[in-house]
């Protein structure tokens, strides 16, 4: 930040030179002078208002100057109008920036003119969502009154709604995906030959369906099987697509009752579209039913998707049956490739993890000692019943012994037993006595799939390292959906139209983005990252000569965290106004 002086010269062939304080920039690969303030003609400068300004901010920063403060005049104190957190929201303002996302906004929303900057509304609700999750009407106070957003001074709750609204009708036909995701991949060098896909579900604080529009469509909110244990409540299904580096780069939005099983096509023609080449799907074995499998392999395409070994398909147990050796890839990873003569256009790589099977032993074996724990406690009550029952009728003179009011308390505790969602699977019930035991042959068949899983493939070319990696690597999609849950605060859900909910995901996505691209560029989690640089505070000072905003002084860990991310910090100083 320096002061320029500027000249223009009249017909009559004098000069006028004006002063002005100003800042360089840089754009792209040339640095551009910024001017901050015009401090008007030079002939006219109030030099005296100057030097109070000067003296102002060197008492303030401790270092007074005898030599600015003019003679006899009384600075007066300064005073602070305003202390807001800048750090995190400078980092993402420069990240959104770097990724062209508003760009890519100003490009979807056309020429249509608002009165407020749409661009920087949903910028607003973005880092909202990535800092301090909380509602629109929360949201807009936060962005007034709470922290310093670049670019915008405030918001109320109808621009809120009014852009996220934008935000939907634009992204329609997935303009806005697209745009930003062109924007990233060509900034990040992204590797996009292997694409993650997973789905989710999120509920709403509501008890009902939504409304149909009376033929058949309409309503996102639907009642279905719920990934959060919320079957109690309508939901919403969501898509999300990610690069192996966890970027992500598309999300979908579908009714509650949505089956995984019919999602691949859609999927599959939206990410076509793009035309991103020679790219490989990865899913889990909630999409691999035959039909999807065809249509990922249209136009080239190829697929990596995990298969279910535990529910009788013939094919998985052909293929876990075959013979061979493993070969070991990492310490806790080995492969093996088998082919089946049924099945010549896929590929069966079944993957080992000795560390895994050791957790599957251990659990199972102390799911076996309770059972067998219980089993013998129903067991021995149930004899110490049948002997009170038989020494009471031998008090009474009674021949018989009946056993049934103890024996039905019995059983309901077998049927108990039997119910329990993870002691169940081990039992066998005897269709003569109706007694419960363990399964021995179900006990052996799960300890032959230990550790194991299994994966097909009709990628020729891709080694079998490479198939169990790219596999592993759906990690990240999982990952993605629980910092969506968690960090920013996805669920519960409380919008009513079905493009304010599809907004509210779009922001999700967003902000995701952001916070991916941070961590992968300082190897720092989000958690560390936005609670590092909070304690950065721009302050308003105000005094007799003017007001000027200043940024707290930057430690080495905060520099480094905007260095890291190739974002220039905040200046030291802005917003100068001199008093008039």
């Amino acid at each position: 930040m320096y002061l320029r002086k500027t000249q223009r010269r009249n017909r009559d062939g004098s000069v006028v030179r004006y002063l002005q304080l100003a800042n360089n920039r840089r754009v792209g690969g040339t640095t551009q002078a910024e001017v901050l303030v015009n401090l008007g003609r030079e002939d006219n400068l109030d030099v005296d208002a100057l030097r109070r300004l000067i003296a102002s901010i060197n008492r303030y920063l401790g270092d007074a100057d005898d030599v600015c403060a003019p003679l006899g005049a009384e600075t007066g104190p300064l005073s602070v109008d305003s202390a807001r957190p800048v750090g995190a929201i400078w980092l993402l303002d420069g990240l959104w920036r770097m990724l062209e996302i508003d760009k890519a906004l100003a490009g979807v929303l056309g020429t249509r003119r608002f009165r407020t900057d749409v661009e920087r509304v949903i910028f607003a609700l973005v880092a909202n969502r990535a800092i301090a999750p909380s509602s629109k009407l929360a949201a807009a106070d936060w962005v007034t009154h709470t922290v310093a957003i670049p670019g915008l001074d405030g918001m109320d709750e109808d621009q809120a709604y009014r852009a996220m609204d934008l935000l939907v009708s634009a992204d329609t036909q997935g303009e806005v995906s697209r745009a930003v995701f062109f924007s990233a991949a060509n900034l990040l060098n992204l590797e996009v030959d292997l694409i993650f896909f997973d789905t989710t579900s999120t509920y709403f604080e509501r008890d009902g369906e939504a409304e149909t529009d009376g033929k058949g469509g309409g309503g996102l909110r639907r009642f279905g099987h719920s990934k959060d244990h919320r079957r109690d409540l309508p939901q919403i299904v969501i898509g999300l697509a990610v690069t192996r580096e966890g970027i992500p780069v598309r999300v979908w939005v579908w009714p509650g009752n949505t089956s995984d099983m019919t999602v691949i096509e859609q999927v599959k023609d939206d990410l076509r579209d793009w035309r991103l080449g020679r790219v490989v799907t990865v899913t889990d074995s909630g999409f691999s039913s035959r039909e999807n499998m065809a249509y990922l392999q249209r136009a080239g395409g190829h697929y990596i998707c995990g298969v279910k070994m535990r529910e009788g398909s013939g094919q998985a147990a052909e293929a876990l049956s075959r013979q061979g050796r493993y070969q070991q890839v990492r310490d806790n990873l080995r492969v093996k490739e088998v082919k089946l003569a049924s099945d010549p256009g896929r590929r069966w790589i079944i993957c080992h993890n000795p560390v895994e099977a050791e957790r599957d032993k251990t659990r199972r074996d102390a799911q076996l000692e309770a059972i067998g724990q219980e089993l013998e406690r129903i067991a021995a009550a149930r004899a110490a019943d049948l002997n009170k029952a038989q020494a009471k009728a031998a008090r009474q003179g009674k021949q018989r012994v009946s056993a049934k009011p103890a024996d039905a308390v019995h059983r309901r505790a077998e049927c108990a037993l039997r119910d329990h969602p993870s002691l169940g699977r081990w039992l066998k019930q005897h269709p003569s006595t109706g007694r419960l035991s363990s399964d021995g042959a179900k006990v052996k068949a799960e300890a032959n799939l230990d550790g194991k899983y299994l994966i097909a493939t009709s990628d020729p070319d891709l080694t079998p390292e490479d198939v169990a990696l790219g596999y592993k690597n759906l990690l990240e999609a999982e990952a993605a959906f629980r910092t969506m849950k968690t960090t920013l605060d996805l669920r519960p859900v409380y919008h009513r139209l079905d493009e304010r909910i599809t907004a509210h995901v779009l922001l999700c996505w967003l902000a995701l983005l952001l916070i991916r691209v941070a961590e992968r560029r300082t190897g720092h989690s989000w958690r560390t990252i936005n609670r590092e640089l909070s304690r950065i505070h721009e302050v308003t000072l105000a005094g007799p000569a003017g007001r000027l905003t200043q940024t707290t002084t930057l430690t080495p860990a905060q520099a480094q965290l905007f260095k890291d991310c190739g974002i220039a910090p905040p200046p030291k100083m802005s917003g100068l106004q001199p008093t008039e």
